[in-house]
């Protein structure tokens, strides 16, 4: 007769994170090759030991896309990779995206039960198990394409990011005609154009929309909406019986300071876009233009600027610089990531805010003008805010400029429809992430402002569902309200309808 399992406690469980292999700081700032390099089956096993299976699962209400957490530990641990990789993808079909780009730290792992400050442990490293079970996926060439049923129906998707690609799987499963279409040459938006490969290698981006596209999904790139046609011309002359709006908000912000029109000033948008996506750091490999400084300054330190600050030292600057007005205990930008930042020898002007940016003789950029800061009351945000220091102004060299301090929505599709926007421009939805025009859906970033990926994602399924309920379409994820066990001869009563009698 087989034992029962013993139960596990915080006692019983390995008491240390396992960490996580990394190539060597001096080595990786030289090359784009990936930091972090992930999981062997053997470090897996070590780590799935430490879920304890809570039976209130709250890692699983800290995702936002409710991935079955405990379940895919749990066939870890029994060394079923494929069943945990099918329990992953019921609900996340991006698990090696998701597990590297991920706040993990503010979502699931921040309220598992491990990692609560009683027990003076770290959380179960979930993003690195995920992460492990998406790779195992891709180089063994798993993937789940269910049988789809055609029902008939045209669903249109603007923008193949991450909120585009989990509402056009969704879509695709219900078996709508999907088609995503995305102003890149490629699909994947920030994914591709936004983070760097030492993050985010691009060949794991591309596996994964390659089984997005096993389910039907149809992706037309180069394809730029609102200007080759609108939003209402999607949902009449083309035929789409819905479409959900997943653009992102890729419109970079600037200060307004002086000198911000000097050659050597740009986005964190324009420096990352064009070295991943349009292969700047390759030239001449690839013919994309890009001046790399020599000595750079970032102002921000969100995770865009940290991307922005790596990719400098890795195309050669001498000096790399984060200018940010708050402390390191405010700044936005995943712990990792700087921790990662620092060893790699960036130079960090913490309390610090630029106030000009000083040209050179020829129009370009030769220093940057700062005002050193103090932390006071509370703002908005909740944090401190920053106020300047009286007599504290100074100067440094650099060369390049970098703004990574937000994004915001880009205007085209409020100027060519006649969708509602709120008053930052972003799009106007209600609770179930409709639009002011009929049959048309928005979520990710292009309502909410910058967000994560796995938020975007959750919005896209979030829309999917509303969808389906508007084109009569059965969720099987959200059929019944009420008791789900409430069924006669094996079907539920809200099912139950008129039967045809013939009568002799």
């Amino acid at each position: 007769m087989a034992t029962k399992p013993k139960k596990k406690t915080i006692r019983s469980i390995p008491q240390e994170r396992t960490p996580m292999p990394e190539q060597e700081p001096l080595v990786r700032a030289k090359n784009f090759e990936e930091v972090a390099l992930g999981y062997r089956v053997e470090e897996a096993l070590v780590e799935a030991e430490r879920c304890l299976q809570c039976a209130d699962e709250p890692c699983v209400r800290g995702c936002p896309v409710g991935i079955d957490i405990p379940g895919f530990i749990r066939k870890i641990a029994e060394k079923n990779y494929h069943g945990a990789y099918d329990v992953i993808t019921d609900t996340n079909l991006l698990p090696s995206v998701c597990g590297r780009v991920c706040p993990q730290e503010n979502q699931c792992e921040g309220v598992c039960t491990v990692g609560q400050p009683d027990t003076r442990l770290e959380p179960v490293a979930i993003g690195r198990l995920e992460r492990f079970i998406g790779d195992t996926a891709i180089r063994e060439g798993w993937a789940n394409v269910p049988y789809i049923e055609p029902n008939g129906l045209r669903v249109g998707i603007v923008g193949a990011g991450p909120a585009g690609l989990a509402c056009a799987a969704d879509m695709a499963k219900a078996g709508c005609e999907v088609v995503v279409y995305e102003a890149f040459h490629q699909p994947g938006g920030v994914l591709k154009y936004g983070i760097p490969d030492f993050r985010l290698p691009n060949d794991k981006v591309d596996a994964e929309i390659r089984k997005v596209e096993a389910l039907g999904v149809r992706f037309e790139c180069n394809t730029l909406v609102g200007r080759l046609f609108t939003i209402e011309q999607m949902r009449t002359e083309m035929g789409f019986d819905a479409v959900f709006i997943g653009t992102g908000a890729g419109y970079p912000s600037f200060m307004g300071i002086p000198g911000e029109s000097l050659n050597g000033v740009l986005s964190a948008n324009e420096l990352l876009t064009r070295c991943n996506l349009l292969r700047a750091r390759d030239f001449p490999n690839f013919d994309t233009p890009l001046q790399p400084g020599k000595h750079v300054a970032v102002i921000g330190a969100g995770n865009t600027a940290m991307d922005a600050l790596r990719v400098s030292l890795r195309l050669g600057a001498e000096s790399v610089h984060c200018i940010y007005r708050r402390s390191k205990t405010e700044a936005p930008a995943r712990a990792e990531e700087i921790h990662h930042a620092e060893q790699e020898g960036v130079d960090f002007n913490w309390l610090t805010s630029p106030i000009e940016i000083l040209a050179d003789a020829q129009g370009g950029v030769r220093g940057l003008r700062c005002v050193r800061m103090e932390l006071g009351e509370p703002d908005a945000s909740g944090r401190r805010k920053p106020v300047p220091v009286p007599g504290s102004e100074f100067e440094f060299e650099c060369d390049m400029v970098v703004f990574a301090i937000g994004t915001n929505a880009n205007p085209i599709l409020g100027q060519t429809c006649k969708l509602k926007l709120d008053k930052r421009g972003y799009i106007a939805t209600d609770d179930t992430l409709a639009t002011s025009i009929v049959g048309v859906w928005a979520g990710g970033d292009i309502v909410t402002g910058a967000a994560t990926v796995i938020r975007a994602m959750g919005a896209g399924r979030q829309a999917a569902r509303a969808m389906k309920a508007y084109l009569g379409l059965r969720d099987s994820d959200a059929v019944y309200e009420g008791d789900a066990a409430d069924t006669l001869f094996g079907i539920h009563r809200a099912e139950h309808g008129p039967a045809r009698v013939r009568l002799a």
